[in-house]
């Protein structure tokens, strides 16, 4: 692998801020000396940031996985994306970070990411290629010496269970030390990056669990990559309205199986599209549109199920079973949509996405 080496002794200084208003005190924490985070394949800090203050600029995420996280540890959680980090942490891993807290580096870091250890198969993922060359990134929010090791979850692992060490394979598939870096460090696109090869014979979710260690202080960064080895190429998934935010690479497919139906009173169509498909399951998005001439205040979409697919998650609505299929209904800020407006949600199910269902769309 030619990786070039970047040994620069450059030292980005703890900051403190002092504002004085009266006898109002602010001080700004000076544990920001050095920071960063799996951007490609996106750690689930990195990915929830996108989800939300990526595009708004607000802590908003619409990603039930990463809302859940929020709830748990914190709107600190998202601004902080890059600072999952332990400062005493000398590169240790197993037997100094306890099983279960995996990704948030366990509790001894100065933020909060607890709410990233849950146990969920509704991250945002990363579609890869087992094997297959890679580009990867990771942020360099603050540049510094040190070496990358990657590790990949061992075939037993199950999103169903937090992250234990033994989950991991016990030696990294890749290492390097000082990757050289594009952009400018302490910004959100900057970043150390480097090519080498995915771990072999994988199929299905994993985990890439990323261990940046400093070697010039004890500073030890640590991140989960959820990801799924189904033949694809770097695009993301489970980020935003349902639609993958990072589209896949030029003259890949995402899939685009798509069927309409209308609902009784006319006033509505929606629209089944796979986005993309992995051995046991799918992701699909749903676009409902106001045909009519009126304004609408809600819709519900429904369908049965074709035979050995069921629906496992839904976002951007609620869901609803029935003895032969399913509906799912808007939430109280997308259900308003004015004449030719559109509202989408997305569906993550089971089994295979060779067959769509056709949909029915009616108005309240």
């Amino acid at each position: 692998m030619n990786i070039a080496r970047i040994r620069r002794n450059t030292t980005v200084g703890a900051s403190a801020m002092l504002l004085t208003c009266g006898i109002a005190v602010f001080l700004v924490p000076s544990g920001a000396s050095a920071h960063g985070a799996m951007m490609t394949p996106g750690s689930r800090t990195y990915l929830c940031w996108l989800d939300s203050v990526g595009t708004t600029g607000a802590a908003q995420p619409r990603n039930p996985a990463c809302v859940a996280a929020v709830a748990e540890s914190g709107t600190g959680s998202i601004y902080n994306w890059f600072a999952v980090l332990r400062s005493d942490g000398a590169g240790r891993t197993a037997g100094f970070i306890p099983d279960g807290q995996l990704c948030s580096a366990g509790t001894g870091g100065p933020y909060d990411f607890t709410g990233y250890n849950l146990a969920r198969d509704d991250w945002p993922v990363t579609h890869l290629t087992s094997g297959a060359d890679f580009d990867w990134k990771y942020s360099n929010w603050a540049h510094h010496p040190g070496t990358f090791r990657l590790y990949i979850t061992r075939d037993t692992w199950s999103p169903t269970r937090p992250l234990a060490w033994s989950d991991l394979e016990s030696t990294p598939f890749l290492s390097i030390t000082d990757p050289p870096q594009r952009g400018s460090v302490g910004t959100d696109s900057g970043h150390y990056y480097w090519s080498g090869k995915l771990p072999s014979g994988k199929s299905g979710r994993h985990i890439i669990y990323s261990v940046w260690q400093r070697s010039d202080s004890t500073e030890t960064f640590y991140g989960c990559s959820d990801v799924v080895f189904d033949g694809g190429s770097g695009n993301v998934t489970g980020v935003g309205s349902g639609s993958p935010t990072v589209p896949p690479p030029s003259g890949q497919s995402t899939g685009g199986n798509t069927h309409g139906g209308h609902g009784s009173d006319g006033q509505c169509t929606a629209t089944y599209q796979v986005a993309s498909a992995w051995g046991g399951g799918y992701q699909a998005n749903v676009t409902v549109t106001n045909t009519g001439s009126n304004a609408i205040s809600g819709w519900t979409v429904s369908w049965t199920q074709p035979g050995g697919q069921d629906v496992t998650q839904v976002w951007n609505a609620s869901l609803a079973r029935g003895e032969t299929g399913v509906s799912v209904t808007n939430v109280g800020w997308n259900g308003a949509l004015g004449a030719g407006a559109t509202a989408s949600f997305g569906v993550l199910g089971s089994g295979s996405a060779s067959s769509t269902p056709t949909l029915s769309c009616a108005t309240s």
